[in-house]
């Protein structure tokens, strides 16, 4: 991966309707040139704001031939997937990937993967992610962790709306701290390892607000 600041680069969006990928869509559109490849299962749930710099593809990031034809052009793939089948879908995107020359991955997971998430939080945290949630986002992870892409897997906190950008980092191996992040913060995080693709490479981030540790999240 090259060092530095990336100027201009194409971006495929996986997910591209999550609130945080949409969130990141507009700060991209905003500070940066990138052209942004959208893609999601149900292309009219969005409305694009410059067709200029956006293309839409429709399809399901488990078929990896459709994943395959939408990494054409691309440099760096931000994966901003989500459900039940999360496991499957890693599969895919991995499969996709490597055949292609791309090596840029960033991919949106959930805390507590690792048992990371120390104390109370930690506990309450299980109660709440157990039963399969915690379980497929882990193996998912594992799929990313296996490849031999330069991946950055990010782990956010509980998520808000709040219209702030604060946070700070942990690493894997290292405990969780907080409770909380905004998705307008990770949104920030994912746009800043977009437009320096040689940070975090091979590293799994946990990211939360400062001084938002607890035993659970403000809003519970």
């Amino acid at each position: 991966m090259k060092r530095g600041i990336c100027v201009m680069a194409n971006v495929l969006i996986l997910g591209a309707n999550g609130k945080i990928a949409q969130l990141a869509e507009q700060q991209l559109l905003s500070e940066t040139k990138h052209h942004l490849t959208l893609f999601l299962r149900n292309a009219s749930r969005l409305k694009v704001t410059d067709p200029s710099r956006e293309t839409v593809i429709e399809g399901d990031a488990t078929n990896q031939q459709a994943l395959i034809k939408a990494l054409d052009g691309i440099d760096i793939v931000y994966a901003n997937l989500s459900g039940k089948n999360i496991e499957d879908q890693a599969k895919a995107v991995v499969g996709a990937i490597d055949r292609t020359n791309i090596q840029r991955l960033i991919w949106i997971s959930t805390l507590g993967i690792y048992d990371e998430v120390p104390g109370k939080f930690g506990q309450w945290n299980h109660q709440q992610l157990d039963g399969g949630y915690l379980q497929t986002y882990a193996e998912a992870a594992k799929v990313i962790e296996g490849s031999d892409l330069d991946y950055t897997i990010i782990r956010p906190a509980w998520l808000s709306n709040k219209d702030i950008v604060s946070y700070e980092t942990t690493q894997k191996g290292e405990p969780f701290k907080g409770t909380e992040v905004s998705r307008k913060s990770i949104a920030d995080f994912v746009v800043k390892l977009i437009n320096d693709p040689s940070q975090e490479i091979d590293h799994s981030v946990g990211v939360n607000q400062p001084n938002t540790d607890g035993d659970r999240p403000s809003w519970y």
